[in-house]
């Protein structure tokens, strides 16, 4: 029977973090794993190594897009103007077996789980003296692999537990896709020994570690894999077992994590997201779990046309995105739903206190920091102050036919992450991404304990946290459990803005075809300088609400190689 080798070991001197002082190479210019790990500093550079193939998330995506721009949350100016673009592929139904517009993490992503088996077969054996350096060394290795499997199996499903090192002449066509069960019961395996593990510290606390893994992060991979698990796309039998356990593990993690302080939420929202944390005994910033570089010309490529040296406008937020931020004063929605599949007719809610005139007064602060609306004053530095017109004609006008890229598709422009006061010239935003804080895991909480018990005083509670950090009232007392749900739904949506969060989430809540049919605007009529009206317009209606985009494909190259991928390919694919 044929071979099928998913990914050959073949070592150089290029091994990520080495340098010729310690790395040295026999005269064919290779290394053997017994070079590597009979040495400490090339056993230390090859852990590098697993760590090199980390998702760089937004730094990824084609020109720094945000993965919001081809949800419901967001419009990418691009599309329609660039298109290699992202959003613009995504929506031109360029989505196949052989091409990924969202970048080929399939083969990043299982290199890197390969090159973590090969250092975990080495390095019980390993010549690594120093302290309890070895210990620490494996549980970082385990939580590699338990991270690059989970972000593996939230975009293709269940896919082969691979937890060794094979042999070149293994017969690969003889895998099988596992249960997305027996998946998380390995993720989850993996993550608890990196808990038990001593050697492993809870938080980083010096600056030459940042970026390393630790027991806070196993506790939000392990959270967000059971949540995954308990969800309708991978429990369609709505097994209360399953959200019990996402239950108990989201509520583990979080008194880990904030026993003594260790973690806390920042003070501020809007801030937060301008800074990297400070890693140190005593940061200010005791919220960020694990964060990857953001990138650094974002201040420029997700900007309003008035800004000098501006070359998109990028990801503009949706009118979807805008209506789910509560009123800051009742604490109430101010849109129920809407009375049309094109969300032209919203049902406002009365007890809201929502003025659809002036529709951008008294809302959840968290809007504000994250959204650039008409009216809104934007700081540019320098003393100087300028108000957002996107109205016909204003500089910062709706342009969407003829598409222009620098103006918003939208009539919003993004705000989050964007510190606008950087001078022109060095317009960077050196903020790193925050892929796991501590808000996930009270959110993961709320949600698989509704969901396994009903809206209990430990889901109020977990919810009204993060609503309190935003200066917004409580949820009201005596919900059900569908309207608990519905509010949690909506508080990860405001609270996890352009984070990636509702990309995945609409669809391990299947509710993809309620979400992505249409995304909307809002385009402001100028009355008087002061005074607007306000309409309601499609952006954007595709079919990329289909159920067979709630999953990725098995890329070609393997599904054509391994019977069971191809008879099991991802539905519709």
């Amino acid at each position: 029977m044929k071979k099928f080798p998913i990914y050959a070991l073949v070592i150089f001197f290029s091994l990520a973090g080495c340098n010729k002082k310690f790395l040295d190479i026999t005269p064919n210019g290779q290394i053997t794993l017994n070079d590597i790990f009979n040495d400490e500093n090339r056993t230390g550079a090859y852990l590098n190594r697993v760590y090199g193939h980390m998702p760089t998330y937004y730094w990824n995506y084609f020109f720094y897009a945000f993965l919001s721009g081809i949800s419901d949350d967001a419009h990418d100016s691009d599309v329609g103007n660039e298109t290699s673009s992202m959003a613009h592929q995504w929506f031109g139904n360029a989505l196949t077996p052989s091409n990924d517009p969202t970048g080929d993490t399939y083969t990043s992503l299982w290199a890197g789980i390969y090159d973590a088996n090969v250092f975990l077969a080495n390095i019980d054996g390993a010549n690594v003296t120093t302290g309890n350096k070895k210990m620490r060394y494996k549980a970082e290795a385990q939580l590699l692999r338990a991270f690059y499997y989970l972000e593996l199996v939230k975009k293709y499903g269940p896919l082969p537990w691979i937890d060794k090192p094979f042999d070149p002449k293994f017969d690969y066509s003889q895998l099988k896709r596992p249960s997305f069960q027996d998946i998380t019961n390995n993720i989850v395996t993996d993550c608890d020994s990196a808990i038990g593990n001593p050697a492993l510290p809870l938080r980083i606390t010096s600056d030459n570690e940042r970026g390393r893994l630790t027991k806070a992060a196993a506790y939000a991979i392990k959270s967000e894999v059971l949540l995954f698990n308990a969800s309708p796309l991978w429990n369609p039998a709505n097994d209360a077992a399953k959200w019990q356990a996402a239950s108990n593990g989201a509520k583990e993690g979080l008194q880990a994590l904030t026993a003594g302080g260790a973690f806390q939420l920042f003070g501020d929202y809007g801030t937060y997201f301008l800074h990297n944390s400070d890693v140190s005994a005593a940061p200010l910033d005791r919220e960020t779990i694990f964060e990857r570089p953001l990138g650094s010309v974002s201040a420029l490529i997700n900007s309003i046309p008035s800004k000098p040296g501006m070359m998109k406008a990028g990801s503009c937020p949706s009118q979807e995105l805008v209506d789910s931020y509560d009123m800051q004063t009742t604490g109430e929605p101010p849109i129920l739903g809407y009375q049309d599949d094109q969300h032209l007719q919203p049902i406002v809610n009365p007890a809201s206190g929502y003025d659809p005139g002036n529709p951008f007064v008294n809302r959840d602060p968290r809007f504000y920091a994250t959204v650039w609306y008409n009216g809104a004053v934007y700081d540019m530095g320098n003393g100087i102050l300028h108000t957002m017109a996107m109205y016909a004609g204003g500089a910062d006008q709706i342009l969407q036919t003829p598409p222009s890229r620098r103006n918003t598709h939208t009539g919003y422009y993004l705000r989050k992450f964007i510190d606008p006061t950087i001078p022109d010239q060095n317009a960077q935003n050196s903020s790193n991404w925050k892929k796991f804080r501590l808000a996930e895991l009270y959110l993961n909480y709320a949600e698989a304990e509704n969901e396994a018990n009903g809206p209990t005083p430990d889901v109020y509670n977990a919810v009204n946290a993060i609503r309190t950090r935003a200066t917004m009232p409580n949820l009201p007392a005596g919900l059900s459990q569908d309207q608990m749900r519905d509010r949690i739904r909506k508080e990860r949506r405001v609270e996890f803005a352009f984070e990636e969060e509702r990309f995945w989430d609409v669809r391990r809540w299947k509710i993809l075809d309620k979400t992505d049919k249409f995304v909307t605007g809002m385009e402001p009529a100028k009355i008087t300088d002061t005074t607007f009206s306000f309409k309601r317009f499609i952006v954007r209606s595709t079919n990329v609400w289909q159920s067979k985009f709630l999953l990725f494909p098995i890329p070609l190259k393997d599904a054509s190689i391994i019977p069971d991928f191809g008879k099991n390919q991802n539905p519709g694919w």
